[in-house]
């Protein structure tokens, strides 16, 4: 029926259309701090099974295929990809990159939860603490860090050590630890925004270690994770969007010509 058809192809569109928008936030984010590309996976729709494989023919004889017409496309879900973003040399002593699986750890100061980022631009407050780079919201890093009002200078060692340099001194202090976790399945984990993550059920409870052990990963002074998304990929999986969404409405279209054509016979 051409009827069915028109509400096939409506299927495959939308599918297209929110392909579309998981490419355009890819493209979007091109330039933003440790973040990591988004894929739109599709499952089949329901089948109109007409004639079943394997019913018996005249001859008693079992069929080899049977009569089944698909009813369209669904996006089934939207995976990350994980894969570890370029490190791009700063030189800024407070800019930190994990080489790794593991999250940086904050805490939000209007709900106190827990939350996990990737991008390590960080930053010290009025009162000394580390804290995320952020203009809206001062979300401390988790273990709370305070760095001196006279340290010259400040090291952050790959194992997570915070060291500082006081006047008058040769020696580094330590100052504190930097933490960070990392999830059994870090595709399970939502995004917030601003660069933010929060633990769910399906990521699992967060596993905090210290950089450097149980394969978390290790962190690089003075670098930044850059988005691991591919512009030529992108583009390549935008044109061929196009087109798909394309020829779906011509279904579409071809659909309402043939309802058109039957609407237009005439007796004789």
């Amino acid at each position: 029926m051409s009827v069915q058809t028109l509400y096939t192809a409506a299927t495959g569109m939308e599918a297209m259309q929110t392909k579309l928008d998981v490419i355009a936030n890819n493209l979007a984010n091109i330039n933003t701090t440790g973040f990591k590309k988004d894929r739109a996976n599709f499952e089949d729709l329901l089948y109109r099974t007409e004639v079943y494989p394997g019913v018996q023919d005249a001859t008693q004889t079992p069929t080899a295929v049977g009569t089944q017409v698909g009813l369209g496309v669904r996006v089934t879900s939207t995976q990350t990809d994980q894969r570890q973003g370029t490190l791009q040399q700063t030189g800024r002593d407070l800019d930190v990159a994990i080489q790794g699986s593991g999250y940086f750890r904050v805490v939000d100061p209007s709900s106190q939860d827990t939350m996990y980022t990737r991008a390590g631009n960080l930053d010290i407050n009025a009162d000394g603490q580390l804290v995320m780079g952020s203009a809206q919201v001062g979300r401390l890093l988790d273990p709370p860090i305070t760095i001196p009002n006279d340290a010259t200078a400040l090291v952050i060692t790959s194992n997570g050590e915070v060291m500082t340099r006081q006047p008058g001194q040769t020696e580094l202090t330590n100052q504190g630890q930097i933490q960070l976790a990392q999830f059994i399945n870090p595709d399970g984990m939502l995004k917030t925004g601003e660069n933010l993550y929060m633990e769910t059920d399906a990521s699992g409870p967060e596993q905090i270690n210290n950089p450097g052990t149980d394969g978390i990963g290790v962190l690089r002074q003075g670098n930044l994770e850059a988005s691991n998304v591919e512009p030529v990929q992108e583009l390549i999986d935008l044109i061929t969007t196009q087109r798909a969404f394309e020829l779906n409405s011509q279904a579409v279209q071809a659909g309402d010509q043939v309802m058109q054509n039957i609407s237009q016979l005439r007796r004789f």
